[in-house]
């Protein structure tokens, strides 16, 4: 799939007709008129993208990728990167939080190592592993990717997409695991939104001060260093990146050129759509925003691709847990607006046309 300049995606618009007709029937349902509030747009933002005035869903999945980062060597994480690695064997297991989440929205699970710095685990019990490499390289130190590393993180994102929806998943959930990947995420999410880095380095895993203002520092100088232009994406990627940011740009990507939704985590994968819909604009109608973390960086991202997300709960964790807890809400939506009952149906009254 990769090309001289990376894998290329053709994606579908969105079957308006469909939206329409959702729009419709829910001012036919037993309610006042707009009563579910936000559950109704996001009925009629998935009729849209799966082209059905009453869609369902029959099997989310959740895509979980790791890696790890060489910045890490800066003091950017409260964590060493050994964690990643430990999270991963987490999820496999069943331990995590995002595992708990999963099974609450029978959702399949899937994680994928796509450069994790640490003993290469066997596949199975829902693990792929597909390295590009034992983590990226400092990105203050030199570019954290080859060009070749960039193509095949964003192509093993789009692959295991694929297989998922060749396998009946027909919602698709993104998230992360990967210790220090706030720090490139801020990087992405500075260039690519304009933004000053002080306006979007959060404190991640919860830095404290010191290591706040040293990474703080490490994005100013990153940027510096490599003169990076929000018009040249995967020299954005090469530059200051991660595998599983790249990966997960290739997941929304892929899912979205099989009409799929693509159901958006917190920074990390909000900033893997704002990078994926600046290589492809048309990705933008099929990404569907769970919740707003308390990184500034995430509230930029959203900001910039013009969504607003359906939970607020101070989330701050990654995995996919926000978006998990999304499948839930997109499951409700479609739900009601399938299965509630018309007026005519429930021979119930409408609303007195004098009041």
């Amino acid at each position: 799939m990769p090309a001289a300049d990376g894998p290329r995606f053709v994606i579908p618009p969105l079957d308006e007709r469909a939206r329409s007709a959702a729009h419709e029937r829910w001012a036919n349902l037993t309610k006042p008129e707009g009563s579910l509030g936000r559950l109704e747009e996001l009925a009629e933002r998935l009729a849209a993208i799966r082209g059905s005035p009453t869609p369902s869903f029959r099997q989310p999945g959740i895509l979980v990728f790791a890696a790890d980062h060489g910045v890490t060597e800066e003091g950017v994480s409260a964590y060493p990167k050994e964690v990643t690695s430990g999270m991963v064997e987490n999820f496999r297991t069943g331990g995590a939080a995002i595992s708990v989440l999963a099974r609450l929205a029978h959702a399949r699970l899937a994680i994928v190592d796509v450069g994790v710095d640490g003993p290469e685990p066997a596949e199975g019990n829902g693990l792929f592993v597909r390295r590009v490499a034992r983590g990226t390289k400092n990105l203050l130190r030199g570019r954290a990717m080859t060009p070749e590393q960039a193509h095949r993180a964003v192509s093993i994102g789009a692959e295991i997409a694929e297989r998922l929806v060749d396998d009946g998943v027909d919602l698709v959930a993104v998230g992360d695991m990967g210790i220090g990947n706030t720090t490139p995420s801020s990087a992405i999410t500075a260039v690519l939104t304009g933004r000053p880095p002080e306006e979007v380095v959060g404190r991640g895993t919860g830095v404290g001060d010191a290591a706040y203002a040293q990474k703080v520092s490490v994005v100013c100088r990153a940027l510096e260093l490599h003169h990076l232009s929000a018009d040249r994406p995967w020299d954005v990627l090469e530059a200051v990146g991660g595998f599983e940011i790249g990966a997960i740009a290739g997941a929304c990507l892929a899912a979205a050129s099989r009409r799929v939704p693509v159901i958006l985590d917190g920074f990390i994968s909000t900033t893997a759509a704002l990078w994926a819909s600046r290589l492809e604009p048309a990705v933008l109608p099929y990404l569907v925003p769970s919740h707003r973390s308390t990184e500034p960086g995430h509230r930029a991202a959203l900001a910039t691709l013009g969504l607003t997300p359906y939970l607020d709960l101070d989330l701050r964790l990654g995995e996919g847990t926000g978006a998990a807890l999304q499948i839930l809400l997109c499951e409700a939506s479609t739900r009601l607006l399938g299965e509630m009952a018309t007026f005519e149906e429930a021979a119930v009254a409408r609303k007195n046309p004098l009041t």
